[in-house]
């Protein structure tokens, strides 16, 4: 069974009598990719912001490690965060940068840090006595630092940048310090606010891969803040669908978009074609036609949002056809077309293969397993 290492308890977030996190309810699981996904606006970042502690809540209680936080200041947290301007020194180089957080930290906490018996050990082999000054434990701490920065800097992929000046760093290296920055301190919770907007198309989806691959490595929780789809979808275990500061949707990626709860998450996650249908025993029934569809929960007769995703469709001949319309618009996208359909007045997305010209009528059909439904009162 899963640890659950963070709750957030009916949390509620006001600024200016204006509510911005309403009453939500989250568990986050160790070790687990789990991003807040959503438009601008929605508390995504408030809610991340209150995690970390640069935000109190107005009421509710955010817990972690079973331990209520709420009055815990950030340093106090075993949380670090990674902004989306990354906050970088220009007057430190690189490995100072990531080295700050430590240098700064205070004598004893970094004796425990690094576990006081393995250096009061690794010194007495080394002078090959038992007597220890206070300068042998400093001198050992300040290499331990060393050796954490060099490792981090190693993970990054930024070896031999340590006297780099940030001003002389492309965007993606940017990033890349205030990931190891975060990651010297052995978190055991690492909060991501957008940290791949500013870089370009390429690098971010290269950064992607490397984010998930990192978080796997490091063992530790990830929670990543974005409104990019795409970018949930590919490094998340679970994603939080967001809006107007209510949760939607929590689920696996295929899970949210395989079976969206409403009409909100259906839109907001990839393309979606969302039709009124009637439910009939087995079937749907949606523009004149019949259709087997694969549902549970229904009742025969019962009015529903029926969701086709474009790339579901099959384009057939006359005879297979449940479905035909008009292509109105062609578009390639690269590995597939994308078709607008006019079909009784109603545009169809539909994704395939082959060439159709503007003006041609097609024929559609759906496998009952690809038709999902959704209850219409549901949707937000």
């Amino acid at each position: 069974m899963k640890k659950i290492i963070i709750e957030l308890n009916d949390l509620v977030k006001k600024f200016d009598d204006e509510v911005i996190v309403n009453n939500i309810n989250l568990e986050v699981y160790e070790n687990e990719f789990l991003t807040l996904l959503g438009p601008s606006g929605c508390g995504k970042t408030t809610t991340l912001r209150m995690i970390a502690g640069f935000e109190k809540p107005d009421s509710g209680q955010i817990v972690v490690y079973e331990k209520i936080v709420n009055d815990l200041p950030p340093y106090a947290r075993p949380i670090n965060t990674v902004f989306q301007r990354y906050a970088l020194f220009p007057h430190l180089n690189v490995f100072e940068n990531i080295a700050f957080g430590l240098k700064n930290r205070g004598f004893d906490y970094l004796l425990n840090f690094y576990n006081e018996k393995e250096i009061k050990k690794e010194i007495k082999e080394e002078k090959g006595s038992s007597q220890i000054s206070l300068r042998d434990l400093k001198r050992k701490i300040k290499e331990k630092i060393e050796g954490s920065v060099l490792r981090a800097m190693e993970m990054v992929k930024l070896k031999g940048f340590e006297k780099r000046k940030i001003d002389q760093l492309s965007g993606g290296q940017q990033q890349r310090v205030a990931l190891a920055r975060a990651i010297v301190n052995r978190p055991k919770i690492l909060l991501l606010d957008e940290p791949l907007a500013a870089l370009d198309l390429k690098l971010r989806q290269n950064m992607q891969y490397e984010l998930k691959e990192m978080q796997r490595k490091l063992g530790i929780t990830f929670i990543f803040v974005t409104h990019d789809q795409e970018e949930a979808m590919t490094m998340s275990d679970r994603i939080v669908v967001m809006k107007e500061g209510v949760i939607q949707q929590v689920g696996t990626p295929k899970n949210i978009y395989n079976e969206p709860v409403n009409r909100y998450v259906a839109g907001f996650i990839g393309d979606s074609n969302i039709i009124r249908g009637t439910y009939l025993n087995g079937k749907i029934q949606i523009m004149g036609v019949e259709m087997e569809c694969r549902v549970e929960g229904f009742e025969s007769g019962e009015v529903c949002d029926v969701v086709i995703r474009p790339e579901d469709f099959d384009v057939v001949g006359p005879e297979a056809g449940k479905l035909s319309g008009i292509v109105t618009s062609s578009i390639f996208k690269g590995v597939h077309n994308e078709l607008l359909l006019d079909i009784n007045g109603t545009e169809f997305i539909v994704n395939t293969f082959e060439n159709y010209e503007v003006g041609e009528r097609i024929y559609l059909k759906v496998d009952p397993y690809e038709i999902h439904l959704m209850k219409v009162n549901d949707y937000a």
